[in-house]
């Protein structure tokens, strides 16, 4: 008998299609846990619904907002920081960890949800963050990100403020950690994709150094759609989407294709800690 500290990301709910993966995701055994690492859906009611049943399956889960969950429209009640705030209430009324909760353990390990947006730092060195933008939109590679979210709050603003509050908790924890983030940590997985200047919308160069200086066993995050393991400074780092189905759907083509969920560990019945890998 194990329990197992499960991790999935990207959802995206309101994607019909995406239906069947969601409905899959079930414990091994009811002890064990599930990250959820941002973009479950855009509507409030769609995150908080899906969440509820995922959390009526694992004994916890543990959920960070992705850039999704933040969109909004002028019309609405609930838009930037308020928008967050409405998110987290609502998945504390059904039991779900978010990155104002406590930090639980696993197996000694500290699990630690994060929420630190972006800034546009991972950007070509050497440009203002004006002239990255400008040229994003010169080659038609804009996030949608900035017309659901930056209009209605500053963004470098609010990842500042995120930034401090995320290094003020994470100091306090001795002892190995996971550092779950919907966006990646370091810049490297970025610097991967077809269309780098998505990186803009994709971190903060600011988190570069916690998963050594938190000592993380793991980090583990989503956004990009490219789900992989990264080796960092000795790091594993570990994207965890499903995505939209043009996407999942290549998965079987791939040599090296990462099981989902992704197991991140498990403890068995001896209380041996057991961190997972890519298969």
């Amino acid at each position: 008998m194990s329990t197992t500290l499960w991790a999935v990301s990207d959802l995206h709910a309101a994607v019909k299609a995406n239906a069947e993966h969601i409905n899959s995701l079930r414990p091994r055994d009811p002890s064990d846990w599930l990250i959820v690492a941002g973009d479950v859906a855009e509507r409030t009611d769609t995150v908080l619904y899906q969440l509820d049943i995922l959390r009526r399956r694992y004994q916890r889960v543990i959920w960070v907002p992705g850039n999704h969950e933040l969109f909004s429209r002028s019309g609405d009640r609930f838009k930037g920081r308020d928008k967050y705030t409405q998110l987290v209430e609502g998945c504390r009324d059904i039991g779900v960890t978010t990155p104002e909760d406590a930090f639980p353990v696993f197996g000694g390990v500290t699990v630690c949800p994060l929420f630190t947006l972006y800034d546009y730092s991972f950007r070509t060195p050497g440009t203002s963050v004006d002239e990255a933008v400008a040229a994003a939109h010169r080659n038609q590679v804009v996030m949608t990100d900035e017309f659901a979210i930056a209009p209605f709050v500053d963004i470098r603003a609010w990842c500042w403020d995120r930034l401090a509050y995320s290094v003020k908790r994470l100091s306090r924890i001795t002892g190995p950690t996971i550092l779950i983030n919907h966006w990646p940590l370091v810049q490297e997985p970025t610097l991967r994709l077809l269309h780098p200047e998505i990186g803009l919308w994709s971190g903060t160069r600011h988190t570069r150094s916690w998963p050594t200086r938190y000592n993380a066993q793991q980090v583990i995050y989503g956004h990009l759609h490219t789900p992989s393991e990264l080796i960092v400074d000795g790091v594993p780092h570990v994207e965890v989407s499903l995505g939209y189905p043009r996407e999942w759907q290549r998965w079987p083509e791939r040599e090296e294709r990462r099981p989902w969920p992704y197991e991140v560990m498990r403890i068995e019945n001896t209380e041996t800690i057991r961190f997972g890998a890519l298969r």
